[in-house]
């Protein structure tokens, strides 16, 4: 029985939209290009005026906000960037999302440029590990996803220190503007779907 079958059953009220910020927890960690999935989600519960609180059994940072009556459920794994999957699965369950296309995940990608943002349904994890744990736990890769570009490093070789490099100021300046621009496209979904995010955010520059 797929995670998302299970979590229909489940009674109680459903949340409309589960938002997944990727990320690797730790202080060493903050500021770095691979965090700015959990960037998002922090954005996004300060605009809604909610804490996220770290829940064992979920094993994320989880806070519930309802935009326009919806209930959206905002989330940052506390496995590491690899092992996302591990909570996914449960927060679903847990929530009661029933379809896929109301999972939406943010995270880094290389093969955008800093600062832009893109908004896309389904397609490959194009070598993200954090994409990959998702794909590996739900046994699709139907949802939603945020893309927030970082560019590719220098050399091509270097692309783990890339992403946990934090990044030069110049390029810190695009990444802020981007993590809003990518907590805006999270608000679109929700309010207006996929597609009208996709026509909205997909061609705006940095």
């Amino acid at each position: 029985m797929s995670v998302f079958r299970r979590a229909a059953e489940r009674r109680g009220t459903p949340a409309d939209y589960l938002v997944l910020g990727l990320g690797n927890p730790g202080d060493q960690f903050l500021g770095t290009r691979h965090n700015l999935g959990y960037e998002v989600i922090e954005r996004l519960s300060e605009i809604a005026g909610v804490s996220l609180r770290f829940s064992r059994s979920d094993r994320s940072r989880v806070a519930t906000t309802n935009p326009s009556g919806l209930r959206v459920v905002l989330a940052c794994p506390t496995t590491f960037m690899n092992l996302s999957g591990e909570s996914v699965a449960p927060l679903i369950r847990r929530n009661g999302v029933a379809q896929v296309s109301r999972l939406i995940v943010v995270h880094d990608e290389l093969d955008i440029e800093p600062g832009r943002v893109k908004v896309k349904l389904g397609g490959s994890a194009a070598g993200h590990n954090g994409l990959k744990s998702i794909r590996q736990h739900l046994g699709t890769d139907d949802f939603v996803r945020v893309r927030i570009g970082i560019g590719k490093p220098p050399n091509p070789q270097a692309g783990k220190d890339w992403v946990l490099k934090k990044p030069s100021k110049a390029d810190r300046l695009l990444l802020d503007a981007a993590v809003q621009m990518g907590a805006d496209a999270v608000e679109k979904i929700t309010k207006d779907g996929v597609d009208q995010a996709m026509n909205d955010i997909n061609g705006l520059s940095p």
